[in-house]
């Protein structure tokens, strides 16, 4: 049976928090037990339902002296609770987890969930503790080949699997006109309004490209006035220099009308069905770009930077648009041409993005290639 503890730092919006969470009810409607050490956050009501249980620890602090405290605290809940296999999804909390399950031989696997930065001797050494399982489990084809590039490590032990989306909740069908009307509402939009929603769904972060945006708008405001709603919806998590400086942009640049920061929306299916297409202007390599796939399985066309993860997910011209990163013209240029392009194919586009995304992309298909994963380092202890 799967007694599994996995270790990530909190329990808020994001995509290495969302695949704990159906890793969690993978394990649990399997018959297992779905442990997560974690300071927790928003999503523990989602944990819960998906057959999880929280281990409430201070996996988030980056102090050394609580990081040594975490693996012995680790360490204890694995042994109390008879785990069975430690699966690390983040850096820091990842050396508790890695030393734990040395201590206590255990399998370990990790998911390298990003792209981290790596200029100093001392930022490789931090990061190559996600090296450091049995199995490293890489989120698409690119962060695998990043992972033995970076830290030169047998091919055989890395395997790439996708992040997933759940296709029950990102279905269209199921979200009813009113909640449209409700969400569009809330953007100041009312039913005369006939500007066409572009949503970009992110944390308020720079490298995630709100700014490239927002300069692209500018200039196609120049060419296309009045044209677009845009919702810039996600987390600052704590980064009000950076949200300063958005709406000082848009401020510069009269985009008050058009442009709106609306936060975290906790019901981004509805977000998403209440726009026309959605935008991932990035600075730097996505690993996989779980937002743009979700876009994409709601049958919305999708402009993102030709970068990373993106390069897999999105077929240009077909599913959506591949841009240069930080070029303000070809980004303004890609929203244009959608602009042009008409309801019917912006549709078109939609829709064989969607039949794409469901195919390549269930959460079912991460779930379960996960616990093959488990059964394999499972099946190999004595």
């Amino acid at each position: 049976m799967y007694r599994v503890l996995q270790v990530t730092p909190e329990l808020n919006a994001g995509g290495v928090e969302r695949t704990t969470i159906e890793m969690a009810e993978a394990i649990s409607r399997a018959g297992g037990l779905a442990l997560v050490a974690s300071a927790g956050g928003r999503l523990e009501g989602d944990l819960k339902a998906a057959g999880g249980e929280l281990i409430r620890l201070p996996m988030h602090s980056k102090n050394p002296i609580e990081v040594v405290l975490n693996a012995r605290r680790l360490a204890r809940v694995a042994t109390e609770r008879r785990v069975n296999l430690i699966h690390a999804r983040s850096r820091m909390p990842g050396w508790s987890a890695y030393w734990a399950a040395r201590n206590l031989k255990l399998p370990f696997v990790t998911t390298y969930h990003g792209i981290y930065n790596a200029r100093s001797a001392l930022k490789r050494w931090y990061n190559s503790v996600m090296a450091k399982g049995d199995i490293v489990i890489a989120n698409s084809d690119y962060t695998r080949q990043h992972v033995i590039a970076q830290h030169h490590i047998d091919p055989a032990r890395v395997i790439a699997i996708p992040r997933g989306v759940d296709l029950d909740r990102f279905d269209r069908a199921r979200i009813s006109a009113g909640q449209i009307a409700a969400m569009r509402d809330s953007w100041g939009m009312n039913a005369d309004d006939k500007r066409l929603v572009l949503i970009a769904p992110a944390r308020l972060t720079r490298w995630k490209g709100q700014l490239v945006l927002i300069e692209a708008l500018a200039e196609l405001q120049k060419r296309k006035p009045n044209a677009l709603r845009v919702i810039l919806a996600g987390d600052a998590q704590g980064r009000m220099t950076y949200v300063q400086d958005l709406n000082n942009a848009i401020e510069r640049h009269s985009l008050r009308e058009t442009v709106a920061l609306v936060g975290h929306l906790g019901h981004i299916d509805v977000a998403l069905a209440a726009a026309d297409f959605a935008v991932f202007p990035v600075i730097e390599p996505e690993a996989f770009g779980r937002s743009a796939v979700e876009a994409q399985v709601m049958g919305l066309p999708v402009i993102a930077s030709e970068l990373g993860g993106y390069t897999e997910t999105i077929v240009h011209g077909e599913t959506g648009l591949l841009v240069a990163h930080g070029d303000v013209s070809a980004l303004a240029a890609a929203m244009e041409r959608l602009i042009d392009a008409g309801a019917a194919a912006r549709a078109a586009m939609g829709q064989t993005g969607k039949d794409r995304a469901r195919l390549l992309y269930a959460k079912t298909a991460l779930q379960s290639s996960t616990l093959k994963v488990y059964d394999q380092l499972l099946g190999e202890r004595p």
